[in-house]
């Protein structure tokens, strides 16, 4: 009797890999299938599972919006008009130098830039930091006003003033470092950001001042004094930042974001500015 354990040996393992294979088959097509109806599903708006995305791991993305740029000029020409004034009774008695010269000026522009991030999940908790750079077209503030005013002086001088300023400043670009904190619901995860920006400016002032002066008991006399100016380009500062978003997943590891923020910068050469943006911006998650 001969003995055929052998090839009944291999059949098996034959029939076994047959198996095997079709099992892998189906898998693969079942794969492929429930990938398709879910991009489908996601395209179509149908998707409506509940489960948190995930949003853990490194992000990268770019994003585009439109922004108002807020310049507060203060009293950003009193160093010009109290070094014009200097060592005069005008300035000792009547401090032409504190009088606001130049109104508030706001004006829109655009920009773009891009983000890289790193988020931690814990459930529907997300928290994480990102760093974005943003670079502005048209983002610039030009503004000019004239102030007059008639004061008398201690010895019984009238003395009329007149301040003409001119300003502009600009937002070159600007770097944003912030944390984020959010709470994934399905595809969605709403957050709260708040960080510190640094900006590059660009800005300029100058004023002119004259003086009509009348002494008690005798004629006017006019000063014409010579304009002072100041200005300066890639100037550099920072302030808070903060700002409300919402990230949405359209795919795995792909993502939609639409956000606001304020970034507000401390004064440069007495010029307050800050910034509020709306943007719009497509990421990827690794």
């Amino acid at each position: 009797m001969t003995c055929q354990c052998p090839a009944n040996a291999r059949l098996a393992r034959r029939n076994h890999l047959r198996v095997l294979a079709a099992a892998l088959m189906l898998a693969a097509m079942a794969g492929q299938a429930s990938a398709a109806d879910w991009i489908d599903d996601t395209l179509r708006g149908s998707y409506t599972s509940t489960a948190p995305a995930r949003w853990d791991g490194f992000s990268v993305g770019g994003t585009m919006g439109l922004s108002s740029l807020n310049a507060d000029y203060g009293s950003s020409t009193g160093s010009q008009v109290a070094y014009t004034l200097r060592n005069t009774a005008l300035e000792n008695e009547q401090s032409p130098s504190s009088w606001t010269a130049l109104p508030s000026n706001v004006t829109n522009g655009r920009q773009f830039g891009g983000f890289v991030g790193y988020n931690m999940q814990w459930q529907e908790l997300v928290l994480g930091f990102e760093g974005a750079y943003n670079r502005t077209s048209s983002l610039d503030s030009a503004t000019s006003d004239t102030i007059s005013r008639q004061v008398t002086l201690g010895d019984g001088t009238q003395d009329g003033v007149t301040i003409r300023a001119r300003g502009n400043i600009s937002i070159v670009d600007y770097a944003t470092a912030r944390i984020r904190a959010g709470y994934a619901i399905g595809q969605f995860l709403p957050y709260a950001s708040v960080g510190v920006a640094v900006g590059r400016i660009n800005y300029s002032l100058s004023t002119d001042v004259t003086v009509v002066q009348t002494p008690a008991g005798g004629g006017p006399t006019t000063f014409v004094f010579p304009t002072v100016t100041q200005s300066r380009n890639n100037a550099f500062s920072a302030g808070p930042a903060f700002g409300l978003g919402v990230d949405v997943a359209i795919l795995p590891s792909v993502f939609l974001r639409a956000e606001w923020e304020y970034a507000a910068f401390a004064p440069v050469n007495g010029i307050r500015a800050g910034i509020n943006t709306g943007r719009i911006g497509v990421g990827a998650r690794f």
